[in-house]
């Protein structure tokens, strides 16, 4: 459910997208991302780090997107919001010793104790260099295909890749997990 709550500014983008233009698509996004905050707020909620920071690109992007009628701006946020998410995920392992793959997921994984220290390094560098990927790829539909191909990349394709990405981390990483007790 809440993969559902994170993807409702995408959804409604891309449904105002085909139902008017990428700066109505902007608009709505840019007051999805805020209702999502206010609702977790008012719910006590805790919002956390990557809403914040993508709160802060959408307006901040789709702000001057819709100012300066440039669809360039809006095609960007997503690349500087995964390179920000590689940036924070490489640097605060390597010079921090952070790991926050390790911090997300490390309570719901139990690894054999025969698993090797560095795993959990492997899936944070994974993750980081998969988000850098996602950066070049979103730059690169963007700015080759036509607009209504990178709002179809933005919704199917980036979801796709990400439950792809799940998948196959998933399955590398049974082979270092505990089997369940029963």
């Amino acid at each position: 459910m809440k993969f559902l709550f994170d993807l409702f500014p995408v959804i409604l983008f891309f449904v105002a997208f085909k139902l008017a233009d990428i700066y109505v698509a902007t608009l709505v996004a840019i007051a999805a991302t805020i209702a999502q905050i206010v609702w977790l707020i008012a719910r006590r909620k805790k919002v956390e780090g990557m809403q914040w920071a993508s709160l802060i690109l959408i307006v901040f992007f789709g702000g001057l997107t819709i100012l300066l009628k440039d669809k360039t701006f809006i095609q960007w946020k997503p690349t500087v919001l995964y390179w920000l998410f590689a940036a924070v995920l490489f640097i605060s392992a390597q010079f921090f010793k952070k790991n926050w793959i390790e911090s997300l997921m490390g309570k719901q994984i139990t690894l054999k104790p025969d698993s090797p220290k560095s795993l959990w390094l492997k899936l944070n560098h994974a993750w980081a260099l998969f988000f850098f990927f996602m950066g070049v790829l979103n730059i690169y539909v963007a700015y080759t295909f036509s607009e209504d191909i990178w709002v179809n990349f933005k919704l199917f394709g980036g979801i796709g890749l990400l439950i792809a990405f799940v998948i196959a981390q998933g399955l590398w990483l049974s082979r270092h997990m505990e089997a369940e007790q029963s």
